[in-house]
């Protein structure tokens, strides 16, 4: 019906353009029609009087033939007057022509006009029609977007009506979140009890061990009192005075011999008083390793972390069967001292306070642990990452530690209050730290290694590597650091201009991991870093050349070295379960 009426619409618009047209061509052309009808009937005029006068002519001629004489006077004038007549008839006709001429010329142009007019509305036809096929198709058009508008508000009420149903799903879910965040706060609070509660019996255990083994240890000093013992140099031995009242010829049973570094009474970093392994000062003669003297199985698994103490006796290894365990270096062997238990995962690093009181490690389970080296206890649990620790390290003050994870974060943390003091974005997984005393140095898995100011959460400056930092290390003086990355280079950076000064490279080398430490020797004068083939680099530091390679003791990649402060004794540790006691003995 839209279509009929528009059909009808233009029709009568058409009909009503021809009747102006007409109008307004007969109003312009009917003067000239009149005086083209006047001129037709004058011309039809003339002709009656010209045949009218030349019968006259002619009747008169014959008139004078009959009568020569008689109407001789009558003749000229008639003659006269059809003169005039005719002049003035000539002039008439003359007049007539000239009219019809120019009547003629405008007919001629207002058929060319009416032609034009004609192609114009031929044209405008063609016009309309084209308009008219536009018509057609944009009503189809909107007919169409009618039909999609329809099916959008369709859609759009059916997504309303979805959107409806998940807001209720949702009120609902977030509901039994806050209930099951409840439940699991107090399932928490309860874990965290009888983890307290294990935690203590773990401790009394160990304290009944330990009071067995210094009883054990008491008796075989009494009895080893009685006789004598060989001593050797290499042991640390040293032998109280006798008791007062005791005769100078015979051995007292009291005097004690002790394979143990010389102890003295110190504060430790928590504020009670210990005794502490006395820290000895930076050994001046570095042995270079030639020789594997002890190779024994360390873990149930792969062995991550190997730390030697502050007195080069003890030594600390970390795996992933989630236990540390302590090694008591004597004559070139390590002899089991103690486990130290209490972690959900596996180790990835330890170390050592300044004084050897405390040993600190990192694991899987997002947390760090710090347990007494004497009683094996654990004394804390510093959780609040939420990935995996992959490195932690005390402070020089003893009473903080840093501790870097898999979550892109540092956590700096008291010791006193048990708090994170800070938690700094890095921007990347922290592999390794470093402490100096008010600069921590990490190393991420973007290749750069981060200055921070412990004092502040930004960066003091960047230094970008080619490869993923792997390791970090500080020689004695803490000017150097040490850097091991996915690149297999070893670098030496200066401190002090925070400029790499040495590289060192060999051939066959490999960075076996993301988490392969490398380390100084304790003057700095060497460096000994792990392959992924099992072999033990060492380069020269002086010099920049490969001082020695060591094959001949781990048959699957080394994961961490660490070189003994007195500079007797390197120690590696190996995705196996192996772990390598180096010397040049």
């Amino acid at each position: 019906m839209a279509g009929r009426g528009v059909e009808c619409l233009w029709k009568r618009h058409v009909i009503e353009e021809l009747k102006q047209r007409d109008r307004v061509q007969r109003q312009a052309f009917e003067e000239i029609i009149h005086q083209y009808n006047r001129l037709l009937e004058r011309s039809d005029f003339q002709a009656v009087l010209s045949e009218r006068l030349h019968t006259e002519k002619y009747e008169q001629q014959n008139r004078q033939d009959l009568s020569p004489g008689v109407d001789g006077g009558r003749s000229d004038s008639l003659q006269q007057e059809m003169a005039q007549m005719r002049i003035k008839h000539q002039e008439e006709l003359t007049e007539l022509h000239k009219k019809r001429g120019e009547l003629a010329q405008s007919v001629i142009e207002l058929n060319n006009q009416i032609q034009q007019k004609d192609k114009e509305i031929q044209s405008n036809e063609s016009k309309m029609l084209e308009y008219q096929q536009q018509i057609s198709h944009l009503e189809g058009e909107c007919r169409e977007l009618r039909n999609c508008l329809a099916d959008l508000e369709r859609a759009n009420q059916t997504l309303r009506d979805e959107y409806d149903a998940l807001q209720i799903t949702f009120g609902a879910l977030e509901e039994k979140l806050r209930k099951t965040t409840e439940d699991n706060q107090e399932l928490v609070s309860r874990w965290m009890a009888e983890k307290a509660q294990e935690a203590n019996k773990l401790n009394a255990e160990n304290e009944k061990d330990r009071k067995r083994r210094q009883a054990k240890l008491q008796k075989e000093l009494a009895d080893a009192a009685k006789e004598p013992l060989p001593i050797d140099p290499d042991d640390d031995i040293e032998v109280l005075p006798e008791d007062a009242g005791k005769g100078t010829g015979e051995t007292s049973p009291s005097r004690q011999i002790s394979r143990t570094p010389r102890r003295r009474r110190s504060m430790n970093s928590f504020g009670t008083s210990t005794e502490t392994a006395e820290v000895p000062s930076p050994c001046t003669d570095v042995r270079v390793p030639s020789t594997a003297l002890h190779i024994f199985e360390a873990h149930d698994g792969e062995v991550n972390a190997v730390r030697f103490g502050p007195g080069s006796r003890l030594l600390a290894t970390g795996g992933m069967d989630r236990r540390v365990k302590l090694w008591e270096v004597i004559s070139g062997h390590c002899e089991p001292k103690g486990v130290l238990t209490g972690s959900n995962a596996g180790i990835t690093s330890v170390d050592f306070d300044s004084a050897g009181s405390y040993l600190l490690a990192a694991s899987n389970d997002f947390a760090s642990r710090i347990w007494t080296v004497d009683d094996y206890r654990l004394r804390h649990t510093l959780t609040g990452h939420s990935g995996k620790v992959l490195s932690a390290r005390f402070l020089l003050d003893n009473a903080r530690i840093v501790s870097g994870s898999y979550d892109r974060t540092l956590k700096l943390w008291d010791l006193r209050s048990k708090v994170c003091m800070k938690t700094v974005f890095a921007g990347s997984s922290c592999n390794d730290i470093v402490c100096t005393e008010q600069c921590v140095m990490s190393g991420h898995f973007d290749k750069k290694i981060r200055f921070w100011d412990i004092r502040a959460e930004s960066t003091v400056c960047e230094l970008e590597l080619l490869g993923r930092v792997t390791s970090l290390d500080l020689n004695h003086d803490r000017t150097e650091l040490l850097a091991c990355s996915r690149d297999d280079h070893v670098k030496i950076i200066d401190l002090r201009c925070n400029a790499v000064r040495q590289t060192f490279s060999a051939e066959g080398f490999k960075c076996g991991s993301d988490f392969t430490r490398v380390t100084f020797s304790p003057d700095g004068s060497f460096v000994a870093a792990g392959s992924s083939d099992g072999v033990l680099y060492i380069w020269n530091v002086l010099t920049g050349k490969l001082e020695k390679t060591l094959d001949k003791g781990h048959s699957s990649t080394i994961n961490s070295v660490s070189w003994s402060p007195s500079g007797a004794y390197v120690a590696s540790v190996e995705k196996g379960s192996k772990a390598v006691l180096w010397s040049d003995m």
